[in-house]
């Protein structure tokens, strides 16, 4: 009978190898939701600038910006993508804002207006789900605001 070398693994080379990997992905972890969070944040920067889009046309035809995102005298906008933040102005749900799926409430979008001079309108969101709110607002020249920034440290 011949000598036949069996491949196998001892116990202890697999909880090595087992340990690496945890290792690893500890490691990785962090790092992929940091990048998870930012692509939540341009998912709202893209639905900011949408919005100011509609309110510029809005304006065209009114002489003015509201405050209205959707019903009478509105401007027909509603975010795209997955809505994960908050949109829009201070008032009625549907109405004045459209909640996303990271639960922002409409008090966080306090500091908006919408008149005939300008508007500012925000977007906010828990991103990384640590109780501090995303808050970031853009107006009527398309400058974006980080008012309260969730991805710092």
């Amino acid at each position: 009978m011949k000598n036949r070398k069996i491949l196998g693994f001892t116990l202890i080379e697999l909880m090595i190898v087992i340990a690496v990997v945890a290792f690893l992905s500890m490691i990785s972890i962090p790092n992929f939701m940091k990048f998870l969070a930012k692509s939540k944040r341009t998912e709202a920067l893209m639905n900011l600038r949408s919005l100011v889009i509609a309110e510029k046309s809005y304006w065209a035809e009114h002489g003015k910006y509201t405050n209205v995102l959707s019903g009478n005298n509105g401007l027909g906008w509603k975010p795209s993508g997955n809505n994960y933040y908050t949109y829009g102005f201070a008032g009625a749900e549907g109405q004045n804002y459209f909640s996303g799926s990271l639960k922002a409430s409409g008090g966080e979008l306090r500091n908006t207006r919408a008149d005939a001079s300008g508007f500012i309108a925000a977007a906010a969101g828990d991103i990384d789900g640590d109780g501090k709110t995303d808050i970031i607002t853009i107006d009527q020249d398309n400058k974006i605001t980080i008012l309260q920034d969730d991805l710092a440290d």
